[in-house]
Parts: C-alpha cells; structure tokens; sequence
C-alpha cells in the first residue's frame, strides 16, 4: 500500500492521483465536501479544486442524518463503479455497526453493476481454458443470468449435454479493487484522525474486513474449495437430503473461472407466495439447525447466506450457491460461542460480558460492572418480545454499539457469526415465515455442548495441553540458562535492599506453591481421565482403580494447597 506506507505516495503516479482526484470530486459533489474541506484532503492535489455540493449539510437529527448519509454514499458509490458498489454491499450488510436507515440505502446497491460484453468474456475464457470453446461446450447464453461487482455469471451447455453455470471474473478487477481499497481507506484514515466521532463508527475496521474478504473472493478456486467443505459437512448431517449444492467441474475451473451445475429453481428473494410452497417453513427450521450444527460442532459455515443464494428448487429441495466467503471457528471460538448465546439466551449479562472480554480486542481493560449495567440496558427492550416483534439485526447492532462504546472490538469471524444469523432471521422474515432463530438454538444448543465436551474431546485437549506443558518445561530452563551466560558475559551487578517485604515474599511464595500443586493437581486429575480412554462406562464399578488413586492424589495436593496458601 504505497499511499499509506509513504508520506508522499498519494502524488507517486499520476494514475492513482487522478483516481484520487475522480474519488474526492464525486464524493465533494454528493455533499461531502465539508469533511474532506476540514480533513484537508483537497490540499493533497495541487491546484485541485473541489466541485460545489448539490445537497445542503447534513441534518444533525440522527434520524434524518444516518438516511442522508447512506443516500449520498450509495450515490457516490454508483458512479465511482464496481469497487465502490462491491464495498458499498459489504457495508450494507453490517447491522452490527451501522444505522438501520443507513443499512436499507446501501442495500439499494444489489443491482446496480453492468454487464461486461460478452466478447471480453470470450477471450478470457478461451485464454484461460487454453482451448476453443467448443471442445467444451455444446453453447453459452450470451446474456448473464447474473451480474455481480466481481464476475459475471452465464448458463452454458457442456459437451455431454449437462446444464451448466460458468462464473467468470470481471477483467482488470483486480487491480482496480486494490487502487480504491488503498485510496478509500486512506481517506478514511484521514477521517479518522481529524473527527473524533467518526472513529467509532468502525468505517476503516470494516473497509479493512472488505479487502479481506474480497481477496478471497477473487481467486474462485478458493470458492471451489469451500464449496467442497461444505457439501461434505452438510452431507454427513443431511439425513433427509434437504439441502442441494452444486457440483463444482474443476477441470474447467481456474482462479478467474468457475464451472458447475445449474440449479433450476427460484431464488428465495423472487419468491412471492410462500402458500405454494407449504413444507417450506419446516425445511428453513431444519436447514437452521445444519447451519448450527455446521458452525458450533464442523466450525465451518456458508458466511454470505441471504435471499440471493438460497434457491427453492423444482422439486422442493433447498439449493445452495456463492461460496466465496466460508467462516471457520476454532474450537476455542466454538466453545465461547455456545458461552455467549447460552449467556444471551439465559440473560446471564455478567457471563456475557466475561465472554465478550475473552474474545474482542481492547486496549485498556474496561470496568465490568459499568458494561454489564449498559449491555443490561441495552437489549432489556428485546426481552419477550414475539417472533414477529424481534428484529435480530436490532438486538446484535444495540450488543455491538454497546461493546464499541466502550472500546471493545469484536474480531471480523464474530461479524461473520451475527450477520450470518441475521440473514437467516432475514429470509425467513422476507417470506412471512416465522423464523425463531433464538428458540431453534435453544433447543440445538444442549447437544451441541454436549459434544464439545464429550470425553474425545476431553482427551483431544488433555493431549494438547499436556504437549504444552511439556514444551514449556523444555523452553523456560534452556531461556533461563541463556538469560543468566549473558549476565556474566556482560559482567552485569544487582544491589537489591530489601525493606519491609517479608510479607510480600511469603505472598508470593505462597502463590508459587500454590499454583505449582494445582498444575500437579491438574496433571493427575487428566491422567486419570486418560487411563479411561476407549473404555465404555456405564457404572462407577467399571472405572479404573487407577483412575481413583489419581482422582485421589489430585484431591488430596488440591487440599494441601489450599491449606497452604490459607496459613498465615
């Protein structure tokens, strides 16, 4: 990123001034010209004038202000093209961050992107498939059946008669997106540092979870890739084949191409009455519950679920498309949270914010009492409400709000989660079905903690903690051993007076030995767990007798350790 990187890359190629120049005119001529004006972006480009706005400044009613913002934004990013509207629908999607009045102009950006002509996509894919067409297909509609900031998309035939779809990417798209990612983000940047209040609105956060995501969309091998993990993970599940994922033809596929089956059927956006379909509803509740399976017990999921890429197909089935953007949780991730949504669903707020504290990023520890006592306040207003009256995309914007208010930053795989969840509330909403995604993960959620801490996955963590243990005991003498050569190499003196901390020293001693003997403790209590292994219990009788010395050391050091720290 030269721009950021140095103090005068902005003027380094006059390519990427000129960018510079289109970007801040069009924003200046949709009503941001006082913010660029205070920033001092305009200075950066000589002899740079900025156009008159056609709007009157921004109403200070939040209301008013938030609707304003987003109908100029969404106008800028039209005109700006395809980078643009491809942030634009990132940033739609984050009702986590941003005003729901804010959200609804951006989404207006779904459909605004022009189809490339169909002699380019020729080329590239002839060029990229090293070969005539015809030797693959029988024929190729020359109008897209979708369009899309990224790729175009194409019904064609292949040679043995099969239907297919060929996704092809945008030519040059790829430098064009990271010229206006850098740019965008510099201008944010500069926001940023100049009003404080825009630095927690999380623009520049969700510009860099953009670029992120956005890489891996480009390359469609990855999305070929994913496709395949979550075919495999919804199959193992699926007992009664609701869901369809296409089949990917990877020997047709390259990064900027993708070949597979087409999905006769209608996109959940385009459906009108859902009374035709009448065994819809049971398979949306059955299709939650795969994708909460999938995410807390698989850790992957389809991360771009909305009304677009879920299709009913002719003969009932649900189809599934766009595997661009795929989330993966580890197990520490899962396990906080199945914490956190038994947390929500319990309205435990203290258990709440100890697992919002484990997992955002923070610079300074924030005092606990006060963001439970806001984040009580803040979704007491969701609290038994119906189906039709929760708005779950309101719930998670009031926690995240919350938790930014205090300077608290979930990572982008937490955004993931929540708008994934949102999406689902979405499509059921958008169809009058009465999609309860909260009373679905309650009743999903106690098996599903049941498994993570099954007794496979007990010893699966005993064996890794152990390799840990282990590792530090190898590490931390050989470090000390280094630390104290290099102290008498440098011939280096410590006069250190002691006063008044006999109590401190004993404290400290005390905490040592104590925390020595719960590692002992631990260590003993595992290794009887261990001795279990491959055994089925069924009664008490059956456990190891091992197994009870160990459980009976482990108590006993645990005893005498307590006993210990608590002697005066």
């Amino acid at each position: 990123m030269n721009i950021i990187k140095t103090g005068i890359g902005i003027t380094k190629t006059i390519k990427n001034v000129s960018r510079f120049r289109e970007i801040l005119t069009v924003l200046a001529k949709h009503g941001f010209d006082e913010f660029i004006i205070r920033a001092n972006l305009h200075s950066l480009i000589p002899n740079f004038v900025l156009p008159e706005s056609r709007y009157k400044k921004l109403n200070q009613n939040e209301y008013e202000f938030w609707e304003s913002v987003g109908s100029r934004l969404r106008k800028s990013f039209e005109e700006l093209g395809p980078s643009f509207i491809k942030l634009g629908q990132l940033l739609a999607t984050r009702e986590d961050l941003f005003d729901k009045k804010f959200i609804t102009e951006l989404k207006k950006l779904q459909n605004e992107v022009k189809p490339v002509k169909f002699s380019s996509i020729e080329k590239r894919l002839e060029l990229e498939l090293s070969r005539p067409l015809s030797e693959i297909f029988q024929s190729i509609d020359e109008e897209p059946i979708g369009v899309a900031s990224i790729g175009c998309v194409y019904k064609a035939k292949l040679i043995d008669g099969k239907d297919v779809v060929v996704k092809v990417r945008r030519p040059k798209i790829t430098k064009s997106l990271l010229q206006d990612f850098e740019l965008m983000l510099f201008i944010v940047n500069t926001f940023e540092k100049n009003f404080e209040d825009f630095k927690y609105l999380g623009f520049s956060r969700a510009i860099e979870d953009f670029f992120k995501a956005i890489q891996l969309e480009l390359n469609f091998l990855i999305e070929a890739n994913n496709s395949k993990k979550i075919k495999e993970a919804i199959e193992k599940i699926d007992k009664n084949k609701i869901f369809v994922i296409p089949q990917i033809y990877k020997e047709y596929s390259t990064s900027k191409i993708l070949v597979m089956d087409y999905l006769d059927g209608k996109p959940f956006n385009q459906i009108e009455d859902v009374e035709f379909h009448p065994k819809l509803k049971e398979k949306l509740i059955e299709g939650v519950k795969l994708f909460m399976h999938n995410m807390l017990v698989d850790g992957v999921f389809h991360a771009d679920l909305h009304g677009g890429n879920f299709y009913l197909l002719n003969n009932g089935n649900i189809g599934l498309l766009d595997f661009g953007l795929v989330g993966h949780l580890g197990k520490q991730n899962r396990s906080n949270l199945v914490a956190i949504l038994f947390a929500l669903l319990s309205n435990n707020y203290e258990n709440l914010v100890l697992e919002f504290l484990d997992v955002a990023d923070f610079e300074d520890v924030p005092n606990p009492d006060v963001l439970v006592r806001d984040i009580r306040e803040a979704l007491t207003p969701f609290i038994g409400l119906s189906v039709q009256e929760l708005d779950v995309a309101a719930l998670f914007h009031a926690l995240v709000t919350t938790l930014n208010r205090h300077h608290l930053y979930l990572p982008r795989e937490w955004f993931i989660i929540f708008r994934a969840l949102v999406t689902l509330d979405g499509v059921g909403k958008s169809l009058g079905i009465d999609l309860n995604i909260f009373d679905i993960i309650q009743s999903e959620i106690k098996p599903i903690a049941t498994e993570l801490v099954s007794k496979d996955a007990l010893l699966e963590d005993v064996a890794w903690m152990s390799r840990d243990l282990i590792n530090s005991m190898k590490i931390v003498p050989r470090h000390l051993k280094w630390f104290l050569k290099d102290l008498t190499r440098k011939k280096y003196q410590f006069d250190i007076h002691l006063e008044k901390t006999n109590n401190e020293i004993n404290h400290l001693s005390k905490s040592l030995y104590f925390l020595g003997m719960m590692v002992l403790a631990s260590s003993f209590f595992m290794g009887g767990i261990i001795m279990m292994k491959d055994l089925t219990i069924t009664h008490f009788n059956q456990i190891p007798i091992v197994t009870y010395i160990c459980w009976g050391v482990s108590i006993a050091m645990f005893v005498k350790a307590h006993i210990a720290y608590k002697l005066k």
